[in-house]
């Protein structure tokens, strides 16, 4: 990044990235987002509108196009992981120029995807804590008293300009315990509240056995590949979690969109199989969100 004030784009200004796209620009940066026809209109015409519990409320303007026309400083992908490979068509890698690339996707398959598509060196491995929806192009519902980014690399310069945003950013030094960090919790908050339809309060107290057994699965996965995840540090976070959160995947199922079960509960399994962990309430539960949407993993 060599100016003061970078330009930023955007890919997918959904929950995340419309919240991350909203609190940069309201910082004085440049946010390009890049969407379809419909909702670069909006975003052109109203802006990026944010009601926040933890940012307040606050509408503040972006550029906005169905393509990336310019090199920019960084891109954040923030699409679905269901929906990844036509978006990059809209970021032409001769068009990115040097940029710092950012997935802040599910799961784990998206960053050999975003790899093969852009020099490795400039794919910045990332994740993010927080519950925000797009309750219509261009206006975002930020709903969990968090919205935490984590990097791994040495990427001190980024990291600065996200946390002056308002965002909270941490560091890694290794990708793979990081991802498998998120994906211990993810996976298990995914599976549960989607299978059940019901938030993660009715989940840690009607279904509590059953996550306790889901835990103790995918931390053993998770550790395997690298993490030092714990099951009670994993339930620790779903008990200090609001009990009205959803999962990503639950509002997807509400809304009859493409669920990511293949990027969430698809990758635990396949990790299981890899390392030789036995995981079958996991499987059980993906079998399970699988028929209840006719969803093949």
């Amino acid at each position: 990044m060599t100016t003061s004030h970078p330009t930023v784009a955007v890919l997918g200004p959904g929950g995340i990235g419309g919240l991350v796209g909203g609190l940069l620009a309201r910082d004085g940066q440049r946010v390009v987002c890049l969407a379809g026809e419909d909702t670069a209109a909006a975003l052109r015409r109203d802006g990026l509108h944010i009601e926040s519990t933890r940012y307040g409320e606050f509408t503040a303007a972006v550029e906005a196009d169905t393509q990336l026309r310019e090199p920019v400083d960084m891109l954040f992908v923030t699409v679905k992981q269901t929906a990844l490979a036509a978006a990059l068509d809209r970021v032409p890698p001769h068009v990115l120029g040097d940029a710092i690339v950012i997935p802040l996707l599910n799961g784990l398959d998206h960053l050999a995807v975003i790899r093969g598509r852009y020099p490795t060196a400039q794919v910045v491995a990332g994740t993010i804590r927080v519950e925000a929806t797009r309750t219509a192009p261009g206006r975002i519902a930020h709903t969990s008293p968090f919205a935490d980014i984590e990097l791994a690399g040495p990427v001190a310069e980024l990291a600065d300009r996200l946390r002056h945003s308002g965002l909270g950013v941490s560091l890694r030094d290794d990708e793979t315990p990081m991802l498998w960090d998120k994906l211990a919790f993810l996976a298990p908050f995914a599976l549960l509240t989607t299978c059940h339809r019901t938030a993660v309060g009715t989940v840690r107290t009607e279904h509590r056995p059953e996550l306790l057994a889901v835990l103790d699965e995918i931390t053993a996965v998770a550790r395997a590949a690298g993490s030092a995840a714990s099951t009670d540090a994993v339930l620790s976070f779903f008990d200090r979690a609001p009990q009205t959160m959803k999962s990503s995947m639950q509002r997807d199922a509400e809304a009859g969109r493409p669920l990511e079960l293949d990027a969430i509960g698809g990758a635990v399994l396949r990790a299981a199989a890899a390392h030789g962990v036995d995981a079958p309430v996991t499987a059980r539960l993906v079998a399970q969100v699988a028929r209840a949407v006719d969803q093949e993993v």
